[in-house]
Formats: structure tokens, C-alpha cells, sequence
């Protein structure tokens, strides 16, 4: 058990390394691909990737799924896919990479509060400071904002909207997990892929220049969809079944934390001193909510 546990956490720091570098990858592509036609060729490289993994699988293994479980993989691709990305993507349009990061740190609070509300999950002292610590640090970074951007505040509503679709595919996939990790990132990429596709149809038939996008655009989608989606998603799946929702939450704000410090070095974003102290106070609240306690309070 406790090696699951080791494994789990062993994931999420590789996970949050890679959809750390998303915000700057996205923030340098989405100017130049549209934010609903980037997200549907990004999950359309994903689900391709993930295709002979998952017909593999089936030739080993079959999940029975019923009515419920594809109602479920549907709309964990409307929240998890489509909505998630399409909002993320127009967000970064409108503000900076490195306060759009920062604003996911409502991810950890959202998935905790709703775990107990929802999944009757236990949370002990430890990870109540932990999310304490990361709820101080936004409202600090939000009351600081300086954001460079067209639009610094309707990019900040859109990417709080983003964070209240991840947070229903994150309770949506422990939900389901009576089935494989392979089983429910697949089918709900494809989902969420062909859910992307009536919205991406519209935007480039009213497009008023053609799309451009150079070799360094192909490789950051490509990455993007391989990498941070097909694989990550994969993974982040799979940790979600050796550890509570309220720690895997808390590990997304390492993410926080590698999406500022890569947006102020390659983007050369300014950094407040709020942003650092949240980052300090960020660490702690990993740190807390990583380790193990006795006394544990439920709902």
C-alpha cells in the first residue's frame, strides 16, 4: 500500500513538471491557432496516441461499462476536454501565463471541499493547513494582481471557470474507479475530442486570416497532445487510484509553481513579491498535505 502511495506521488511530481510548462507553451501558440481549433487538434493527436494502447488493453482485459459509466465518460470529456481547454486556451489570450498559473491554485481547494461534500472523503489536519496555505496564497497573489494582458480580468473569470470544469473531471474519474485508467482516459479524450470539433468547425469557417502555424507551433501541439495530454491524463488517472482526491489536488500546485517560475524566465513575465511569498506558502502546503497524520476529521 504504501509503495502505491510512493508511486502515486512519484507521478503527480512528473506530471506537474510537464502541465507546468503548458501555460507558456500554450500562452506562445494560442495567438497564432485559435483557442477551440488548438484544442481540438491537440486531443485529436492525444486520442490518436492513445489508440493501440487502448485497443491493446482491450485484447487483455474488457471493462463491462453500463449506461451510467458512458454518461459519465461523456461528460468527464465535456469538463476534463472541452471545457477545460477551450476555456484555458481563451484565458491566456486575455492574461498573463504566470497569473493564469496562479489562479489554478483554487484547483487543490475545489477538488478537497468537494471530495468530502461529494466522495464522503477523509481529510486529516495536515492537508486542512495545506489547503489553508494554498487558499492565503491566492487570495494574495489575486488581491496583487498585475497582470499583462488585453484583458487581464476576463482572462482571470475564464481560467476560474477552467479550474470548476477540472474539478468535476477529477471527482468524475474517481467515480469511475471500477474501470481502467486506460478505460476512462481514452474514451473520455474521445469524448471530449468530438465535443471540440462542432465549436472548432465554427471558429475557422469565421476565421478572418488563414492559420499559420511555423515549426515550433507544430511541435509545442504536438507536445502538448502527446506528452501533456495523451500521456499525463493516462498518468494522472492512474495516481488518482492509489491516493485521496484531496492530495492529488494539493500536488497541482506544483504545477502552480513551475508555470510562474518557466513564464518569468523564457516569457519574461514580472514576478510580484506576493507571488513569492505564495510560492513559499505553496511549498508548505505540499509538504503538509504529503505527509501522514494520525488524527483525521471527516465530514
Amino acid at each position: 500500500m504504501e509503495n502505491n502511495k510512493t508511486r502515486g506521488i512519484l507521478i503527480l511530481i512528473f506530471i506537474m513538471l510537464v502541465w507546468g510548462s503548458s501555460y507558456s507553451i500554450t500562452k506562445s501558440v494560442v495567438a497564432t491557432l485559435p483557442p477551440m481549433c488548438f484544442a481540438f487538434i491537440r486531443f485529436l493527436i492525444a486520442t490518436v496516441c492513445l489508440l493501440p494502447i487502448y485497443l491493446q488493453h482491450r485484447r487483455k482485459q474488457k471493462d463491462r461499462l453500463v449506461t451510467s459509466d458512458y454518461v459519465r465518460l461523456v461528460f468527464m470529456g465535456l469538463t476534463g476536454v472541452t471545457g477545460y481547454y477551450i476555456l484555458f486556451n481563451f484565458s491566456l489570450l486575455y492574461t498573463s501565463a504566470s497569473v493564469g498559473a496562479l489562479i489554478q491554485g483554487l484547483i487543490p481547494i475545489c477538488i478537497a471541499l468537494f471530495g468530502i461534500l461529494f466522495l464522503s472523503e477523509k481529510v486529516n489536519q495536515r492537508q486542512i493547513a495545506g489547503i489553508s496555505f494554498a487558499g492565503v496564497a491566492l487570495v494574495g497573489v489575486i488581491s496583487n494582481d498585475k497582470a499583462t494582458g488585453s484583458n487581464p480580468i476576463l482572462g482571470n473569470l475564464l481560467m476560474l471557470a477552467s479550474v470548476i470544469c477540472w474539478t468535476a473531471y477529477t471527482l468524475l474519474s474517481r467515480k469511475s474507479n471500477h474501470l481502467d485508467s486506460i478505460t476512462t482516459t481514452f474514451l473520455g479524450g474521445c469524448a471530449g475530442t468530438l465535443l471540440c470539433l462542432p465549436t472548432a468547425v465554427y471558429e475557422y469557417t469565421h476565421l478572418d486570416t488563414p492559420i499559420r502555424l511555423g515549426m515550433f507551433g507544430w511541435i509545442a501541439v504536438v507536445y502538448l497532445g502527446a506528452i501533456s495530454s495523451a500521456l499525463c491524463y493516462l498518468l494522472y488517472n492512474q495516481a488518482l487510484k492509489s491516493l485521496p482526491a484531496a492530495m492529488v489536488g494539493n500536488f497541482l500546485n506544483l504545477d502552480i509553481l513551475v508555470g510562474v517560475s518557466i513564464a518569468v524566465i523564457f516569457l519574461h513575465e514580472s514576478i510580484t513579491t506576493w507571488q513569492v511569498v505564495g510560492g513559499a506558502l505553496i511549498l508548505s502546503g505540499l509538504f503538509l498535505s504529503s505527509t501522514p497524520t494520525r488524527p483525521t476529521l471527516t465530514s
